[in-house]
């Protein structure tokens, strides 16, 4: 690869280091969804900084941002933008909507109705939208990380199959330990470290890393591999829907992206594995019985990744940086 990759994701992780406390290993995660051009669904409590995650990323890579903050009356021009009838030049006008930004927050996206949430899948599937007969391409890197609350249910619309497929990736970021914490009360004192927060990559440089990542090699055991983790989750005894062909791309992606990460020009099965949860566990549909005996989506993909025959891949590996220990 050209372009160093690994040296641009490590400034991007240090930055956000800055505001986001100890949470390295979502951060590497996020950012290897970002790089394969996935979007990020990330379900967590409130007040664990979904937000200011969304944001550090935009910033950190010099990227416009806007924030959609969903509710039930939130209509689809509200995303997407309007036309407007302009009495001095006697034409329509499109004022863009917030979709249009290069990284957009969908803030609890499951409480806005299905036909606003809709209104985001031509966005996240084909980068362009179409309003009033015109389709206008969106500026790349474009992202968009959505937000739900697993807790609170009620007044929302559950997203659909259909529309969770089309996150690549979904994290938790959780609750910070006690030292990180503290560490987190001593740097908003006196003001909040998102407001110095500057660019480290340029929007440019990081389209060229997303350029460069497709260029990773992946073994043809290791596409068998990742293969059968997606196979196996359409063939589990507890699993009533399964991973889509789309499920299959997204690993094979990720495990180019996470390979790139830690600087590296091929994948290797652990890329495979540290991704598996992210990309499957918001997938699959476990059969109503499996529910009752209080079985997870974690635990069938962990369950899954065991069951496949890990393949050697004929590499040396070399020791260098890791996010997940």
């Amino acid at each position: 690869m050209g372009i160093d990759v690994a040296a641009a994701a490590a400034k991007v992780v240090a930055n956000m280091e800055k505001v986001i406390i100890g949470k390295r290993p979502q951060l590497a995660l996020a950012l290897a969804a970002y790089l394969c051009e996935g979007h990020i669904l990330l379900e967590d409590v409130p007040g664990v900084a979904k937000t200011m995650f969304a944001r550090a990323l935009a910033r950190s890579v010099s990227a416009s941002f806007k924030r959609l903050q969903c509710t039930p009356d939130l209509l689809p021009t509200d995303v997407t933008g309007v036309s407007v009838f302009n009495q001095k030049t006697q034409e329509f006008e499109f004022r863009a909507g917030p979709i249009f930004a290069q990284t957009v927050l969908a803030d609890e996206i499951n409480r806005a109705t299905p036909r606003t949430q809709a209104a985001l899948l031509e966005a996240m599937a084909e980068r362009r939208v179409s309003v009033d007969g015109q389709t206008y391409a969106l500026k790349p890197p474009f992202l968009v990380v959505a937000t739900q609350n697993p807790v609170d249910q009620e007044g929302t619309f559950p997203l659909p199959e259909a529309q969770l497929d089309r996150f690549l990736i979904r994290l938790s970021l959780g609750y910070p330990s006690f030292e990180e914490e503290a560490k987190m009360l001593g740097l908003l004192q006196r003001k909040h470290p998102i407001d110095d927060l500057q660019p480290v990559v340029t929007a440019d440089h990081w389209v060229a890393c997303q350029d460069a990542v497709r260029e990773v090699h992946v073994d043809a055991k290791l596409t068998k591999y990742i293969l059968e983790i997606v196979h196996g989750s359409r063939e589990h005894e507890d699993v009533m829907l399964g991973g889509s062909p789309r499920a299959s791309i997204a690993l094979f992606r990720c495990a180019q992206s996470l390979a790139a990460i830690h600087g590296r020009d091929f994948a290797i099965p652990d890329d495979v594995k540290k991704m598996a949860q992210p990309v499957l566990g918001h997938r699959l549909i476990l059969r109503p019985e499996s529910r009752l005996r209080k079985k997870t989506p974690a635990a069938v993909v962990a369950e899954i990744v065991s069951d496949a025959r890990v393949p050697v891949v004929d590499r040396d590996v070399p020791a260098g940086r890791s996010y997940f220990n």
